[in-house]
């Protein structure tokens, strides 16, 4: 993820929620979701974890399991944003996509909707790299896709794409997913700015986002200090939280920027509708996806 990351580094939180789709595969919401990609974007040693989150016994060394129930937190919090986000892009139909803090995501070679759609690939360099190297084995469904390394810290949305084939003339359907959380306000309103700056009539903004919790942010942090006792590693460590948002102030700054929230799904609902495991609750129910449209 862009600005909430080490420079130096690729994010880890983009592993860990790749692994968290790996987990669900197959596993959660049987009918709705499905990410066999997934997999193939990880190396040997983070499908092992993988493996065992999916197996049903859990691993007898607690250090193990407390890695394995923090993946299947994840995966039960990235199936149902999954679901609604490839909805909402299945939905709008547009020839371009861009994918704004891609990470390790997986559509551009899963979703057979894309297939004559050019789609855009925006990351932190460390993180485009990261991305580029671990999909080389792999063959895009869309016909273009077009990876675009940036570090919106230092420069702008609008000059990354003006050095692609993107067209401000067309419509665009815009995925947002899993960024805004690391981002100051100010960061995520001149992000929202630049996406409006090269948002033809008709283009969709789709942002995932949390809202304030308490308990959820006491829990990321006791989360952290479990892995960090573990000697497992803290995925999350290095990219913190720095901007939380209700519906109501996301519909305000989208609404600044000529983005008409068209429906705002909470992921708890979403999940209970899709059949997916709802065992964290507190930690899905701060996530909502927000579908706006220009």
């Amino acid at each position: 993820m862009m600005d909430g990351m080490d420079n130096a580094r690729a994010s880890r939180t983009a592993v860990f929620v790749c692994q968290g789709r790996a987990v669900g595969d197959g596993r959660f919401a049987i009918g709705s979701f499905e990410d066999p990609v997934a997999a193939q974007l990880l190396r040997p040693d983070e499908l092992v974890a993988v493996e065992r989150a999916r197996a049903v016994v859990p691993p007898a060394d607690w250090r193990e399991r407390l890695e394995t129930e923090s993946l299947r937190a994840c995966a039960e919090v990235v199936v149902p944003r999954t679901v609604v986000i490839d909805d909402a892009v299945r939905e709008a139909d547009h020839p371009q996509v861009v994918i704004v803090g891609a990470g390790l995501d997986s559509r551009p070679w899963r979703l057979p909707e894309l297939t004559n759609t050019a789609v855009f690939a925006l990351d932190h360099p460390a993180s485009q790299a990261d991305a580029q190297d671990r999909s080389a084995g792999l063959r895009p469904l869309t016909d273009r896709l077009t990876f675009v390394p940036v570090d919106l810290a230092w420069e702008s949305l609008e000059h990354a794409l003006a050095g692609t084939d993107h067209d401000p003339q067309v419509a665009t359907t815009w995925v947002w997913e899993g960024v805004i959380p690391y981002l100051t306000p100010h960061d995520a309103e001149a992000t929202v700015a630049g996406l409006s700056a090269r948002s033809a009539p008709g283009s969709v903004l789709v942002v995932n986002y949390q809202a304030p919790s308490w308990i959820a942010a006491l829990g990321r942090r006791l989360a952290g200090l479990a892995a960090r006792l573990s000697r497992q590693g803290d995925p999350l460590a290095g990219e913190p939280w720095r901007s939380l948002w209700t519906p109501d102030s996301m519909r305000l700054l989208l609404a600044r920027h000529g983005f008409v929230v068209r429906r705002d799904e909470d992921l708890l609902a979403v999940a209970a509708r899709i059949d997916s495991p709802t065992t964290h609750r507190r930690s899905i129910g701060i996530g909502r996806v927000a579908i706006a449209a220009t």
